[in-house]
């Protein structure tokens, strides 16, 4: 191991100062009372039988221990702090019932804790379980502490603190009446419910001690006692325990909370027991809807991270059509409007994805399609083009407002020119771009839209429709941007367009005539035919495959058509 920092080796030089000032005193303190001791009348009478029954405070080997410790560390200690030499000092010093030898080892796993850049050896963690269990409280403080640093700094393995036995004695301290310690014990719990594996096994005495810690009057031991549970609420399983030990009324009210932190972990603990819909129901029981009420008010909170987890929070509960009608009902919206207006992509992701819940269901149509509303969709695909998310769930939106009536509405405000502003920018993603295109084709099977969408075609966007149809790797991709072709169709403007692409054009409506499935072979029909109307475009084609294959799939359909007309015979006889 390369040496230690100058910082470091000074740092351990005071401690080793430390440690024979503590060894110092306490053999002058032994010696003070065996004086005093000898002088009392009691053993004057019981003369050395009553010397015999005295045991030393300080073991000779734990003497000769703490000797052979300091020795170590003001020689060895540059060149392997945690050489075998080392650990067996440090059980000898950890396991011993004498209290500052214990603080001697809980000091120099505290030091180390601090400074170490590597990951602790496994046999390591066998005196932390007598250091945990010590009946000092300074070396429970201090142990908990470094058990802390080495979690935080992934310089100790999760699962083997568990597999170690350790996670009982640290259970045990979160019933200490020290507040550092039930701190410190709270934080280890809530590191090590980050393992899946650990979870279960916190979950089967943990559950409760911490509960009653998320109510602590201690801010640090009640943020660390939430965050632990958080981490627990991950479990589908533990979540019906928690709920069975009554976690829900004690978590909305946490949402009340004066610290954002608590505010923030209880939410995202909401959060996870809400995206199981068995438990709405009784998170709804609570103070008659308080959770609802509570969530909606934090959406205006100043911390963004907690009006974020407010947002997931409601879209999970919003799941339910019945919970969608009430909190549509608390006049939601324009806390929603604000919220998309963030500068933070994390909340205007969460809130987007809130309002994408919400347009689901037609029974909030009215509300939604709201001037302000729209406008705030059309302002998000102009301006969050390089967010695949929001650019994906605003497009989904509008395509779910436009399958309801009032289409019109849609069609007048700027969410059409982002729509195809988001299409013609090459900052935009495929998954994004399937969205796009499924929203756009959607308005255009409206009257009136494709005149609307005429005023926005132009060569750039006719020349990207043309090369989405034509890929194959996303075969919905191209099926959407070829129904907004040939939608547009009926106008002279996009024939003159297309005819600069012939052969692409040529080149995918093979594809979609070649495709098993009947809906592209109709749309590729369908296209083919109405191009066909121009002398140009019926001139190429004639002169192409596309002709032969399409006779081809003539002779099939009046194939299969005879053999329907035999089947149905044969029925009807």
């Amino acid at each position: 191991m390369d040496q230690l920092c100058k910082k470091c080796v000074k740092l351990l030089q005071d401690f080793v100062s430390l440690v024979k000032r503590i060894a110092s005193s306490l053999i002058q303190n032994i010696k003070e009372y065996l004086i005093l001791i000898s002088k009392c009348s009691c053993l004057k009478q019981k003369g050395s039988e009553s010397r015999q029954l005295y045991n030393p405070v300080l073991q000779p080997h734990e003497k000769e221990t703490a000797r052979e410790f300091l020795q170590h560390i003001e020689t060895g200690f540059q060149m392997s702090p945690f050489g075998k030499d080392s650990l067996e000092a440090l059980r000898t010093l950890a396991f011993s019932e004498n209290p500052a030898l214990q603080q001697s080892a809980a000091l120099y796993y505290l030091h180390m804790s601090q400074h170490l850049n590597i990951q602790l050896p496994a046999e390591h963690l066998e005196p932390f379980y007598a250091l945990l269990q010590s009946s000092d409280m300074e070396v429970q403080q201090m142990s908990s502490l470094s058990l802390v640093n080495f979690l935080l700094e992934g310089n100790m393995n999760k699962e083997l603190v568990v597999q170690m036995g350790l996670l009982e004695p640290i259970l045990e301290l979160l019933e200490s009446c020290d507040s550092t310690v039930q701190c410190n014990s709270c934080a280890c719990i809530m590191t090590l419910a980050v393992s899946e594996s650990n979870q279960e096994a916190i979950s089967s005495a943990g559950v409760v001690p911490l509960l009653a810690l998320a109510n602590s009057y201690d801010p640090r031991i009640q943020q660390n006692a939430v965050g632990a549970i958080l981490n627990l609420t991950r479990s589908e399983r533990i979540q019906k325990i928690l709920c069975k030990e009554g976690a829900l009324p004690i978590l909305i009210l946490l949402l009340e909370c004066p610290d954002s932190e608590v505010q923030y972990y209880s939410c995202t603990a909401l959060s996870n027991v809400a995206a199981n819909s068995q438990h709405h129901e009784a998170m709804l029981r609570v103070g008659d809807r308080l959770l609802l009420r509570t969530l909606i008010s934090l959406l205006s909170s100043s911390v963004d991270k907690v009006s974020c987890q407010a947002c997931v929070c409601l879209r999970n509960l919003a799941t339910n059509v019945n919970i969608q009608a009430e909190i549509i009902a608390m006049d939601i919206l324009p806390k929603l409007l604000t919220l998309l207006a963030s500068n933070n992509s994390d909340v205007q992701q969460a809130s987007v994805a809130l309002l994408w819940i919400l347009s689901q269901h037609p029974a909030n149509q009215d509300t939604l399609m709201q001037e302000e509303v729209l406008q705030n969709l059309g302002v998000l695909l102009l301006t969050c083009q390089k967010d695949p998310a929001i650019v994906g769930l605003t497009a989904c939106i509008i395509k779910n407002l436009s399958l309801f009536k009032n289409v019109q509405r849609i069609i007048e405000s700027p969410c059409v020119g982002g729509l195809l502003q988001a299409i013609l920018s090459t900052e935009t993603q495929e998954e994004s771009l399937h969205y796009l295109t499924c929203s756009l084709a959607e308005l255009a099977k409206h009257e009136g839209a494709t005149l609307h969408l005429l005023a926005w075609t132009n060569e750039p966007l006719i020349k990207r429709l043309v090369r989405l149809a034509g890929q194959q790797e996303h075969t919905e991709l191209s099926f959407q941007a070829a129904s907004i072709v040939r939608h547009m169709l009926c106008y002279d403007k996009v024939m003159s367009l297309l005819k600069c692409h012939l052969g692409e054009v040529q080149h995918y409506l093979m594809n979609f005539l070649n495709r098993q499935e009947i809906r592209f072979q109709q749309l590729g029909i369908s296209t083919l035919g109405k191009l066909q109307e121009d002398p140009e475009f019926s001139s190429a084609f004639s002169q192409s495959q596309l002709m032969n294959h399409l006779e081809q799939i003539r002779h099939q359909t009046e194939e299969t058509q005879e053999l329907l007309k035999m089947a149905t015979s044969h029925k009807g006889s």
